[in-house]
């Protein structure tokens, strides 16, 4: 679990900062890595629907790391943000990067 702030997991975790804050990427824009640190990319498309004002923009824009919005405004259309996340798995000794679109 703690594997992000560990010294193998830090330079991953690096990558996807700026100024301690999550770095927001374009829809065709991905985190920076050096060659060597190079690991796979597993791509997810999350679809959150709900009925309105629940807060599903709120928490798409915690997990992207902007501000959540202070008031409640109807999203128009869908928004999509892509959102990445180092991680590694137990099963695996490699470490992946996940590349989560979320649409809201």
């Amino acid at each position: 679990p703690g594997w992000l702030l560990s010294p193998a997991g830090r330079p991953y975790l690096d990558s996807i900062l700026h100024k301690n804050q999550r770095r927001v990427f374009g829809l065709l824009e991905r985190p920076a890595l050096p060659p060597a640190l190079a690991v796979p990319t597993v791509t997810y498309k999350l679809f959150l629907a709900g009925r309105s004002g629940v807060g599903k923009t709120a928490l798409v824009a915690w997990l992207g790391g902007t501000p959540v919005p202070p008031t409640h405004h109807e999203t128009l259309g869908i928004e999509a943000t892509p959102l990445f996340w180092p991680a590694k798995p137990r099963a695996s000794g490699r470490p992946v990067l996940f590349q989560l679109h979320l649409w809201d």
